[in-house]
């Protein structure tokens, strides 16, 4: 942490601080679990306490098509939901400044001069904070080149000073990377925080259990495989689960695409000298369709009864009585160590397995429990409201705000290969104003 300029650090009176936060946790305008927006309240009291204005900025899903580049701007990815929130929770009016849009490609064009009166009014104290809308709206956001760079000078001229405290985000985009090119930059409250807890799967307890789930096998195999490398036992999930089983036993799942299949051969591949770790549920469930658990249209299916060239339909959870199998509750049980970032099912309606397993987990009560991600943190408050608050004070669980920037920091062997800790470690504005 000595390497990182910390918000404590920071002059900060009388300073516009543009606070980069992951409050991405709204969906569909409903907020499940404002767990992550609790966690950067350290960071915004401190800024307030020692006499900072805040201006704050987050992401909200994925409003842009890769493909096409162009921005989706529907209400869906709206920050409304979070700025509600903040105003019942603190009693804070934050103000949402509008931005002129690109109506042939979606999302806005950059910061424009429509935001320059609400800065002249947070200096003058006569409004309380501004939020700025979903960064992803912004063109220069995600994309890259000239509209990167000119994002990043925008975003530094609404500041004197920026602070990074979106642990979550660890990809290298503008609102992560590119104003520590111009303006002193520290890490906050939260992004310290998580830094330090992450040693606890780098130097874990042994023995180390992971268990990983996830919708897309490509942004998982190079961290999987650095968790083989790591872990005593894994236990996998979801469409990765999907598409290493269909390459293990040649069956066909409907829905797993070739690109994974691909994928999941390579990770076979990887995998053959780290088969006595990877723990495969024995009972898996088959749905003929997605638009619900509807009766007679789902089975559960047994791994040992595949036979090559079998054709499934949907395969939408691992059934929960693969967690009362004697190896999956020995695993579990025996763990000193677990990680967990999996939604085992297509929740909300396949939800059993997960729920099976994170109630398992609890039982474990000696174990160090490290829980990542926000889809994780959601469901395992949905599912077991009275564990996850019990857990909430137990010292036996961490819960991370980011379960991709974890297996991202795996992957890179240590925290420091994340690209928004490297852009914080690099710039030294920070550490000038320190000394």
């Amino acid at each position: 942490m000595n390497q990182i300029p910390r918000i404590q650090d920071a002059d900060l009176k009388d300073k516009i601080v543009l606070v980069r936060v992951d409050h991405n946790v709204a969906q569909k305008h409903v907020i499940k679990d404002p767990f992550r927006i609790d966690r950067t309240f350290g960071t915004l009291f401190h800024i307030l306490s020692k006499g900072g204005k805040l201006i704050l900025c987050t992401h909200v899903g994925r409003p842009r098509d890769k493909k096409s580049g162009t921005i989706n701007m529907d209400s869906k990815y709206d920050i409304k939901p979070i700025v509600d929130y903040l105003r019942n929770k603190l009693y804070t009016e934050f103000v949402v400044p509008d931005f002129k849009e690109d109506k042939e490609n979606g999302g806005y064009i950059g910061i424009d001069t429509a935001v320059n009166l609400l800065i002249k009014r947070l200096r003058a104290g006569t409004i309380d904070g501004i939020y700025l809308p979903n960064i992803r709206w912004f063109r220069g956001e995600e994309s890259g080149g000239f509209d990167s760079e000119k994002l990043g000078e925008q975003l530094a001229g609404l500041a004197d000073v920026f602070v990074n405290d979106a642990f979550g985000s660890w990809q290298p985009h503008t609102s992560t990377i590119k104003v520590c090119d111009y303006l002193p930059s520290y890490a906050g409250y939260l992004m310290q925080h998580e830094i330090r807890n992450i040693d606890q799967i780098f130097n874990p307890q042994s023995p180390l259990l992971a268990i990983i789930a996830g919708s897309k096998f490509d942004t998982k195999i190079g961290p999987l495989h650095s968790l083989l490398d790591k872990v005593d036992h894994l236990i996998m999930g979801g469409v990765i689960l999907n598409a290493f089983l269909s390459v293990k036993y040649n069956v066909t799942i409907k829905g797993i695409s070739k690109a994974d299949l691909k994928i999941a051969k390579a990770f076979l591949e990887i995998a053959k000298e780290f088969t006595e770790k990877i723990i495969e549920p024995k009972y898996i469930t088959e749905s003929d369709t997605l638009e619900g658990k509807i009766p007679g249209k789902y089975r559960r299916i047994n791994i040992s009864d595949l036979k090559s060239g079998q054709k499934l339909n949907y395969i939408l959870d691992v059934a929960p009585e693969s967690f009362e199998e004697d190896q999956m509750i020995n695993v579990i049980m025996n763990a000193k160590s677990i990680f967990v970032n999996a939604v085992m099912g297509f929740t909300p309606h396949f939800s059993k397995g997960t729920e099976k397993m994170y109630s398992l987990i609890g039982e474990n009560i000696n174990a160090n429990k490290m829980f990542g991600g926000g889809d994780t943190l959601q469901e395992f408050r949905s599912l077991l409201p009275g564990q996850y608050i019990a857990a909430v004070d137990d010292p036996n669980y961490y819960f991370f705000s980011g379960g991709g920037t974890i297996l991202k920091a795996i992957h890179e062997g240590t925290v420091k290969g994340l690209a928004p800790v490297q852009a914080l470690i690099k710039n030294k504005l920070g550490f000038k104003e320190k000394a």
